[in-house]
């Protein structure tokens, strides 16, 4: 985030049973590689290509939403112009890079036995992609992410998938939390019961926290919200 958000903290400390993380601008560092694919798709189409900021206001809601309201796509045009966007950006979805400091969040939470869930809107076949290839896979219980049809594409829903799959494998998700970047993390966990901490690494602002839990401004604070200060 570019951006100074408001100082939150959560007071008192809590056990969570759960911890949900968001993908792009929350573990990998994907904008540049997403806003690349995206330029890329509106060339494509013979279209002008929007401006940096434009480009990366796509970055973390649906895509397939994001094409009709920003875009001003109709249906077919939205689909056509998702499918140009997911042959290029599947070529360099390898490219973008963990943020440092959250593969060691991970690590700890998994070592405490802290089950973890992935609830991106970034395609679940994608996801798993991105996260087999930086090694993370093994740390997560369950891997959720929008269906490739965008038929399961919202965030709430999303939280709702990933939630019940946790439960499917026995977990308590009465205390659950949402790690993302974006307010559309927030709104998709809350739909859900569900309090999310923001992290100020990626590309959110700072209106997009005022329903946040808390905003952390590095993985020594996330990790200490999620664990304690002494794990």
């Amino acid at each position: 985030m570019t951006s100074t958000m408001p100082n939150q903290t959560i007071a008192p400390p809590r056990t969570w049973s759960a911890v949900l993380f968001d993908l792009d601008g929350t573990i990998v560092d994907s904008a540049a590689d997403i806003t690349a694919s995206l330029a890329h798709m509106f060339t494509e189409l013979g279209l002008d290509v929007p401006s940096d900021e434009v480009l990366r206001s796509y970055v973390g809601p649906p895509l397939l939403d994001s094409l009709r309201l920003t875009a001003g796509f109709d249906d077919a045009e939205a689909w056509e112009a998702l499918n140009i966007y997911r042959d290029h950006y599947g070529e360099h979805v390898l490219r973008s890079p963990v943020f440092p400091g959250v593969a060691g969040v991970l690590q700890r939470l998994h070592a405490a036995g802290i089950p973890i869930a992935l609830a991106t809107s970034k395609p679940e076949s994608m996801a798993r992609i991105v996260l087999d290839h930086a090694g993370l896979s093994e740390y997560f219980t369950v891997i959720t992410g929008a269906s490739d049809d965008e038929e399961l594409s919202t965030k709430a829903d999303v939280v709702a998938e990933a939630l019940r799959r946790l439960q499917e494998n026995g977990i308590d998700t009465s205390n659950a939390v949402m790690v993302g970047d974006r307010g559309y993390d927030t709104l998709g966990a809350a739909a859900n019961g569900v309090p999310t901490i923001m992290v100020e690494w990626g590309y959110g602002s700072p209106a997009e926290a005022g329903d946040a839990l808390a905003v952390v401004h590095s993985t020594d604070q996330l990790r200490g919200l999620l664990l304690g200060s002494t794990q």
